[in-house]
């Protein structure tokens, strides 16, 4: 057997480490257009900050090591230029030469990955203009960074390598200004998480401009189509990858809704012999079932070592994704998993929010805040996704969510979860643990809660709130929720008979614990509607404040 694949990053060299595994007599090659193979684009920017010392480190494997290890020839700066996917060829150009040859397999493999997009903007193809995608793009932006010594830097674009580089030059000491065209930064978070992270970049004098576009990029400015001009002697592009489809698209391979090559759980592509892996492909979501494109280095690995079981007889199958993804933007961490509230909202599901905000471990031992926004669908409560933002244990929270959701795991059984409890690890009523609690209690409708965009919009719909504010006084003065009156919980059970029971009442305190034992006092006065603000005043403030 004979197989060819195309392209050799992170997918198209698990294909054929995964085939070299189970086959020791198949014929392996991989042409890639590219200097570099099996490299790690996510390490590009702590190259670029310093944290990397050496560009190498990010190029583990070479075209020799594979072929001494796995018996596979990489053929690198090797462009393949056409397939005929009846007689089973591939026309290859080798980019150093000129020479074109032609090559036949008996199994073809896209893993062509995907290419950084160039928005439409005058004076982007200026030598201080760069993409950050291949170590051929480090190399060049580290040697302009030396050379050059840029104090002010642009970054259009606010997703991963968007932040990523902006932690990162910020480090360096250059002054950043981020530009985004929507109205937060990172899209798969919501709104109420995306703005402790804007408000953590400009406590780090990251410039942050929201709904902005660039129009024109000159020597040294760049102006958006608002007419901000800001000083800036290197920019860099961060405004998201497009898939690698083009080869596929000229032989009739079936393109998913994504835009993505489609395949089914095996990895194959609707024409017979040929499968797609890595950044190319699309990929499931494990909640919905519907499509998904979420292209990440531990997705690409995953995807190719189904498919190189797949082609040498094995019966892996691809099991979907939750869109898993974390980050460092500075101090913080950043994770999400499976679907946010407004892409809940927008599937259908009746949804349970709960911003649940707990240290990371014992306070004693330094525990440092985590923001947890949890998602459940109310009528199965399943969790459907989580997002976490906090200085400590954000990874540690976000996988076991990730685990519980991948098995469909219910708001309760999170609680009944036996996690590893020490103080210098964590509270003896870890986060994960409470956040099933309380989102139960709110499924079964003894514990309801609000969030603070459900406030407002409550408010501004003319409908009358009793809203209390349960904290000490001097809490209160300091900031509190609009239209709050403040009874602190000792005095509740008394002023509490001056209430009106009909009308629905919202509790709160500074984060949610002394507002959830307020809800239970009024409750059981016989208040017919008691809400409890999901994350507290806290969360409300943050909510508000980045409106």
């Amino acid at each position: 057997m004979k197989i060819i694949i195309i392209g050799s990053v992170a997918a198209g060299t698990s294909v054929a480490a995964k085939a070299r595994r189970n086959d020791e007599n198949a014929e392996i090659t991989l042409y890639n257009a590219d200097y570099d193979i099996s490299y790690s684009i996510c390490g590009i920017p702590y190259f670029l900050g310093g944290e990397v010392d050496e560009v190498d480190t990010l190029t583990p494997r070479s075209a020799p090591w594979f072929k001494v290890r796995y018996n596979v020839d990489i053929h690198t700066r090797h462009e393949v230029t056409s397939i005929d996917p009846e007689k089973k060829t591939v026309t290859v150009k080798d980019l150093g030469t000129n020479e074109i040859k032609e090559d036949n397999y008996d199994t073809l493999v896209f893993a062509t990955g995907a290419s950084p997009t160039t928005p439409a903007i005058t004076g982007v193809d200026q030598d201080h203009v760069f993409h950050v995608r291949t170590i051929q793009h480090a190399i060049a932006i580290d040697k302009y960074l030396n050379a050059k010594k840029p104090k002010k830097a642009t970054i259009i674009g606010a997703g991963f390598i968007g932040l990523e580089m902006a932690e990162q030059l910020s480090h360096k000491g250059l002054e950043v200004t981020i530009i985004q065209r929507g109205n937060q930064i990172m899209p798969h978070l919501d709104k109420d998480m995306a703005i402790r992270v804007e408000e953590h970049l400009r406590k780090q004098n990251v410039t942050l401009l929201l709904n902005e576009e660039a129009a024109s990029i000159s020597e040294k400015t760049v102006e958006t189509k608002n007419g901000n001009v800001i000083d800036s002697d290197i920019v860099f592009l961060a405004t998201g990858v497009k898939p690698n489809t083009s080869l596929a698209e000229d032989i009739g391979v079936e393109l998913g809704s994504c835009g993505a090559i489609k395949v089914n759980n095996r990895m194959q592509t609707s024409l017979p012999d040929i499968y797609a892996v890595g950044d190319v492909a699309e990929s499931f979501s494990i909640v919905t079932g519907k499509s998904i494109y979420r292209p990440l280095g531990s997705t690409a690995n995953k995807m190719g070592r189904i498919a190189g079981d797949v082609i040498t007889g094995g019966d892996l199958e691809h099991r979907g994704i939750l869109g898993t993804g974390i980050l460092r933007v500075f101090d913080l961490a950043v994770g999400y998993t499976g679907l946010s509230e407004k892409e809940a909202v927008a599937e259908g599901y009746d949804v349970e929010v709960l911003h649940n905000i707990k240290p990371s471990r014992a306070d004693y031992l330094g525990g440092k805040e985590l923001v947890i926004k949890a998602i459940a669908d109310r009528e199965t409560s399943r969790i459907l996704g989580v997002q976490i933002v906090g200085q400590d244990g954000v990874d540690k929270r976000l996988d076991v969510f990730v685990t519980a959701i991948s098995f469909k795991a219910k708001a309760e059984d999170l609680f009944h979860l036996d996690l590893a409890y020490a103080p210098p690890f964590s509270t003896t009523k870890d986060p994960v643990m409470y956040t099933g609690m309380a989102l139960q209690n709110a499924i079964d409708k003894k514990n309801k809660l609000i969030t603070p965009q459900e406030i407002i919009d409550r408010i501004d719909s003319g409908e009358a709130l009793q809203i209390i504010d349960t904290r000490a006084t001097k809490q209160y003065e300091a900031a509190h929720v609009d239209g709050a009156i403040n009874i602190p919980l000792a005095k509740l059970r008394e002023e509490a008979k001056g209430l009106d029971t009909n009308i629905p009442t919202v509790t709160y305190c500074n984060k949610g614990v002394t507002g959830n034992a307020a809800q239970n006092v009024l409750i059981n006065m016989g208040f017919k509607e008691v809400f409890n603000l999901s994350g507290g005043n806290k969360n409300y403030q943050s909510f508000t404040k980045g409106r």
